[in-house]
C-alpha cells in the first residue's frame, strides 16, 4: 500500500491542485509562527528563496513529526520585489500600496515545496516565476482592491492571478502552478518515481 501523503497547509488552492491531479491525500494544518521565522531569517540577510524553502520545511516537519512513515508536503510562497520580501497584505491600504509599488515593474514569485518523511526532508524544490505588472491607474488599483479584498488578503503581493488579478500583468515567465503556490509538475515527478502515484 502506498505511503499516505499529508498536505501540511490550509491553502484551498493547493488542496484543489492535488485533488484535480487525482492525488490521494489528507490535510493537517501546522501551527507555525511564520512572521517570527521570516523576521529572524531576514535579520540574517537570508535571500527570499531560502526563506520560502525554510518555511516549507518547517511546516512539513511540524506535521511529519506527528505522523511517522507518512510523506508530508509543506509549501510556502514568497514574493521577491527588487530584493525585498513582500508578504500577504494586512489591510486594503497595504494591498494598494504594494500594487502601486510594483506597477510597471518586474517581480518574482518563489514557490517552495518540501516533503518530509521519517524525520528528514526527502525532496525539495523552489519554483520561480517572473512577472511584469501593467502600469495600472490609481483608480483601477483602488477599485481592484475594493472588489477583491476578501480574496487577495490571503495572497502574497495582494493579487490572485487566477482571478481578476490577471488583468494587472503584461508578461508572466514561468510555470502557472508555481504562481498558484505549488511546483506541481516537479512534485508529481517525485511521487511517480517513488511509486506513490501510478505512471
Amino acid at each position: 500500500m502506498p505511503v499516505p501523503l499529508i498536505l501540511a497547509s490550509g491553502s484551498a488552492i493547493r488542496a484543489q491542485l492535488l485533488q484535480n491531479a487525482g492525488i490521494p491525500f489528507a490535510v493537517e494544518v501546522p501551527r507555525v509562527d511564520e512572521d517570527t521565522v521570516k523576521r529572524a531569517l531576514l535579520a540574517e540577510d537570508a535571500p527570499p528563496r531560502d526563506i520560502a524553502d525554510a518555511l516549507a520545511e518547517l511546516k512539513a516537519r511540524k506535521i511529519g513529526d506527528k505522523n511517522p512513515g507518512a510523506m508530508v508536503l509543506g509549501c510556502d510562497q514568497v514574493l521577491d520585489f527588487e530584493g525585498h520580501l513582500l508578504s500577504k497584505p494586512t489591510s486594503p491600504e497595504a494591498a494598494l500600496e504594494q500594487l502601486q509599488q510594483m506597477r510597471g515593474k518586474r517581480h518574482m514569485l518563489l514557490s517552495a515545496a518540501v516533503i518530509y518523511q521519517d524525520g528528514q526532508p526527502v525532496w525539495r524544490h523552489v519554483g520561480q516565476v517572473r512577472l511584469r505588472m501593467r502600469t495600472s491607474s490609481d483608480a483601477y488599483l483602488n477599485g481592484y482592491v475594493t472588489r477583491n479584498w476578501d480574496s487577495i488578503r490571503h495572497a502574497v503581493g495582494g493579487y490572485k492571478l487566477e482571478e481578476e488579478g490577471v488583468r494587472l500583468f503584461t508578461t508572466i515567465d514561468g510555470d502557472y502552478f508555481n504562481v498558484l503556490g505549488m511546483p506541481l509538475l516537479e512534485l508529481l515527478n517525485f511521487l511517480a518515481l517513488r511509486g506513490v502515484i501510478e505512471q
